[in-house]
């Protein structure tokens, strides 16, 4: 029996994108923690860097969960003006808008899941943190507090 090849490469294409659905969600490339240093106290997070165009793209899409103490920073290598959304995101969300100095300059608090509303910066950032909703008002992080990463400049 000779198999045809059209019917291999057809096969073979299933079997990667059930690989890939098997994989789940993927997490970035890399971990670090970082600490938010505000006047009630410093405060550790392990974060996943998102430093690509597709870990940027996708983010925390997918994820069923954030636990608390964890989260994702996007690094942007440079400071611009970035708007956010919650397209396929199921978790709601404090994204925390940092510039380059590692000051805070905006928080958009409980962000609605799966929206595509957009969520500015309001001025040009170096990264964004995302962390479970909920988390800068329980932790009192405010504009103007610091975010201490190796990213960052006065880390």
């Amino acid at each position: 029996m000779h198999s045809h090849p059209a019917l291999r490469a057809a096969l073979a294409a299933v079997l990667v994108i059930v690989a890939l659905l098997l994989a789940g969600p993927s997490i970035a490339a890399e971990e670090q923690t970082i600490e938010i240093v505000t006047r009630n106290g410093v405060y550790p997070f392990t974060v996943e860097i998102a430093n690509t165009d597709e870990e940027r793209s996708k983010g925390l899409m997918f994820r069923r969960e954030l636990p608390e103490g964890r989260g994702m920073l996007f690094d942007f290598k440079q400071d611009i003006n970035v708007t956010m959304w919650m397209k396929n995101t199921y978790v709601s969300l404090d994204m925390i808008f940092i510039r380059a100095d590692g000051r805070i300059a905006r928080i958009a608090e409980n962000t609605e899941p799966e929206s595509t509303r957009m969520i500015p910066a309001g001025a040009p950032v170096r990264a964004v943190l995302e962390v479970v909703a909920g988390t800068a008002r329980k932790l009192g992080i405010r504009p103007g507090d610091r975010v201490a990463s190796p990213l960052l400049r006065g880390h």
